[in-house]
């Protein structure tokens, strides 16, 4: 039996999110919030930064390394974006210590609620698009190798 962790579920870690970006009319403000957000992750392991942790889609390079401990999945990842780090600590904030259903399972709300998919370029939102994936096929792999 799993321990229950006593964590926010996953829509509350979203609702935060969104709470905390509201604060802000101007986009430029959202921008850097979502620069600090990026600035605060930790630094990525070199040894974690190779070919196969590379997100495919991005126009940035985005590594997202994923580690299953206790049936629950933990991420870690870098960018060489500002803006895209901020966006990979928003997706790690929510989606980071769950289980493998909790992530398939989850509707990221927030990415829509605090405007972020109409103030990226195209090619962001295919990266952002790319991001979401590669968390959910991480979570599929390891539900499928642990379930």
């Amino acid at each position: 039996m799993e321990k229950q962790l006593n964590l926010p579920s996953v829509n509350d870690i979203q609702d935060e999110i969104i709470e905390e970006f509201s604060v802000f009319d101007d986009w430029m403000d959202k921008y850097a919030l979502l620069i600090e957000l990026g600035n605060s992750l930790e630094p990525l392991d070199e040894k974690y930064r190779i070919e196969s942790n590379l997100i495919q889609g991005c126009q940035s390079r985005v590594w997202v390394q994923a580690d299953y401990v206790d049936g629950r999945i933990y991420f870690k990842a870098e960018s060489d974006a500002v803006i895209v780090k901020g966006i990979i600590a928003l997706l790690i904030k929510v989606l980071s210590n769950r289980t493998p259903d909790e992530i398939i399972d989850a509707d990221l709300y927030f990415v829509e609620r605090i405007g972020l998919n109409e103030h990226l370029s195209p090619t962001r939102s295919n990266g952002l698009v790319s991001m979401i994936k590669q968390i959910r096929f991480y979570a599929m792999a390891y539900k499928a190798k642990n379930g």
